[in-house]
């Protein structure tokens, strides 16, 4: 196997479709579709050329520039820029305590800035799984309605957490009457 330069399209059968970003001495920082950015030793014998790296300054590779310009194109397809999601002042170092009902067992305390980005980690994954249903090439458009509408109820299941957001912009809305 080939070396790939920073740029270089390639496949692999667990995370489809990504590019190198960087290239250590013994592994490759590639950014996948599925998977986000993984790092994968060179010896990795999954990873299959798709298109290799080109520069328009005829390097081997592409400039900073370029890289930068792809990054923020792909970040931005598969929602990897979300714009900060901020916690309400009232909640900031507060704590969340779940307390079961047999007095024997202890409760447990977690922070609710650590609850909160629990909360917003689900709502971002679920954002790139509606991208990924409305993207998809085998799905017919019922089934990316139908499926969507699985989404949808699930926002609506979360918007008990909606007193947690600063912002309003960042409720989750469920289906609308």
């Amino acid at each position: 196997m080939s070396e790939f330069t920073v740029g270089t399209r390639v496949d692999h059968p667990r995370y489809g479709e990504g590019i190198v970003s960087r290239t250590n001495l013994t592994s490759y920082e590639i950014f996948f579709e599925r998977g986000g950015k993984i790092e994968i030793t060179k010896r990795n014998t999954d990873l299959t050329l798709l298109e290799a790296g080109k520069s328009m300054e005829g390097k081997n590779g592409i400039s900073l520039d370029e890289l930068e310009k792809l990054m923020v194109y792909v970040l931005d397809k598969y929602q990897g820029l979300l714009p900060e999601t901020e916690l309400a002042d009232k909640w900031k170092g507060g704590m969340l305590e779940l307390k079961p009902a047999n007095a024997s067992l202890k409760s447990k305390e977690i922070s609710i800035e650590a609850f909160f980005h629990k909360i917003v980690m689900v709502r971002d994954r679920l954002r790139v799984l509606e991208q990924n249903i409305n993207s998809h090439k085998g799905l017919s458009d019922e089934e990316k309605i139908n499926l969507q509408q699985y989404i949808t109820r699930i926002y609506g299941s979360l918007t008990s957490f909606n007193i947690l957001f600063a912002d309003k912009d960042d409720y989750f809305v469920g289906a609308k009457s």
